[in-house]
């Protein structure tokens, strides 16, 4: 199968640029592309799907394993005629500064996905061949099959560098972009803004942008030579869990401008268990979907919609009243500050479901950034004390008040190397910062689902 990586020199470098210009080249001429995103960023992996038209999927070796994820990438490959992954950070940045642990590299060796290398070449000239040298030389297990240069001035500038590194690089050179308005991504504290939210601002004008700079200024062909050199047979098939009818659980699931990060595999992994996911939003529905048996309420921006997500107070109610009847609440990051009494933004604070005794501030910075390892201190919704799980935190909020609640997680933090215990619980409700990755432990998943039909048991024992 056709396939290449998008990585950078470092962040910040236009990776998901370049990416985006690629899929939308290939899209365009009539090819079924499937994105991926290495680490465990969400907001990109929206932008990827909403150029290709099919989910993209997260591919991370810290968080998950080797088999994990080749089965991710063979299972959501199938049917595409191209693979086109995103890098994150830098190539060879990991978790540490001394291996490649949970880099792009090591995402590429394993998935032996060809790499190829963005560079901004902005305000450069004939240095930039020594970036792409030492980029070359760096491990030389992993090979450059093409480099792509961003930000170019024009085309009196692309000669200049075109020459620089053609004239001491073996890389071959696969186009530039110039720095172009028309498909620029606002930012904001969390990342890119997301997909949905610049569709709804009439933004997909952009997508149209993305393809018309590919024919013109990047080796589409030259992209289409690059192979995925990871056999599809090499991947043991996927163990699918069937259930009855009657065993399939309804979880309601938040997806709206306030709450929109999940990993599709968390929600594959429910399916399979027999759940079924029931899309629906606190910012616009007046109330839950019926028939629902719990709910799964991911992270996203509701500080950015604090109002009025505080101004629907049915829907608050009903959030209250669904986890005072035991059946069961998980959340995850922006889902828990939805959970707690009250969030505070700037000088203003506003009421939230008030599920759990917590009162929540946005800050002006990361607050606890990477990955998390997670050791369940106590049998919980997810699962059984001991259970060890990964994931990782990003928020710009912290917890300014707690009342009486227990904690179910033993945490530790990968890159301060802090330990803390949280993932709080009250009845059937767990909340925590943490977003789990299910694959990483797919016991989680089906003990979140067990638990959901022991809850649904109970419930109608007790009617």
């Amino acid at each position: 199968m056709k396939g290449l990586l998008i990585a950078g020199t470092a962040s910040g470098v236009g990776k998901t640029t370049v990416a985006l210009a690629i899929m939308a080249g290939l899209r365009r001429r009539g090819l079924v592309v499937q994105p991926f995103k290495c680490g465990p960023d969400f907001l990109d992996t929206g932008h990827h799907t909403r150029i290709c038209g099919r989910t993209a999927r997260n591919l991370d070796t810290w968080m998950l394993s080797v088999e994990s994820n080749r089965s991710v990438l063979r299972n959501a490959a199938r049917g595409a005629d191209v693979i086109v992954a995103e890098g994150m950070m830098g190539l060879f940045d990991g978790k540490n500064g001394s291996t490649e642990i949970g880099s792009s590299a090591e995402i590429a060796k394993l998935l032996r996905l060809p790499v190829v290398l963005v560079v901004d070449a902005a305000k450069s000239a004939r240095s930039v061949a020594a970036v792409v040298l030492g980029f070359e030389k760096f491990d030389e297990e992993l090979k450059l099959a093409g480099v792509i240069l961003n930000r170019v001035a024009g085309e009196r500038h692309y000669e200049m560098l075109r020459e620089a590194i053609e004239s001491s690089c073996a890389t071959k050179i696969l186009g530039w972009l110039p720095l172009e308005p028309a498909v620029a991504i606002p930012e904001r504290h969390l990342g890119l803004r997301g997909a949905a939210e610049l569709a709804a601002e009439g933004q997909e004008a952009a997508v149209e942008a993305f393809a018309a700079l590919a024919p013109k200024h990047l080796d589409l062909d030259g992209l289409l030579e690059l192979d995925c050199g990871l056999k599809m047979a090499e991947v043991a098939p996927d163990r699918v869990v069937t259930s009855v009818s009657a065993d399939v659980v309804s979880v309601g699931v938040p997806s709206d401008h306030a709450f929109s990060f999940y990993y599709e595999d968390n929600l594959d992994l429910l399916r399979e268990q027999g759940a079924q996911i029931v899309w629906f939003s606190p910012l616009t529905d007046d109330s839950l979907p019926s028939g629902l048996d719990a709910l799964y309420l991911g992270g996203g921006y509701p500080e950015l919609h604090a109002k009025q997500l505080s101004g629907n107070r049915q829907m608050l109610e009903e959030v209250r009243a669904f986890a005072a009847s035991g059946r069961p609440v998980y959340a995850e990051c922006g889902g828990m500050l939805y959970l707690s009494e009250y969030l505070s933004v700037d000088d203003d604070r506003y009421a939230m479901a008030g599920v759990l005794p917590l009162s929540m501030q946005m800050t002006d910075r990361l607050v606890q950034f990477g990955y998390v390892t997670v050791e369940f201190t106590e049998d919980c919704l997810m699962g059984r004390k001991g259970t060890v799980v990964r994931g990782h935190s990003f928020h710009h909020s912290r917890m300014i008040s707690r009342g009486t609640v227990a904690t179910n997680y033993h945490v530790q933090y990968s890159m301060s190397g802090q330990e803390e215990l949280e993932g709080f619980g009250r009845g059937n409700v767990l909340a925590s910062y943490i977003h789990l990755h299910f694959r990483a432990n797919p016991a989680v998943a089906e003990n979140f689902v067990a638990g959901i039909r022991q809850a649904r048991t109970l419930q109608a024992v007790t009617a």
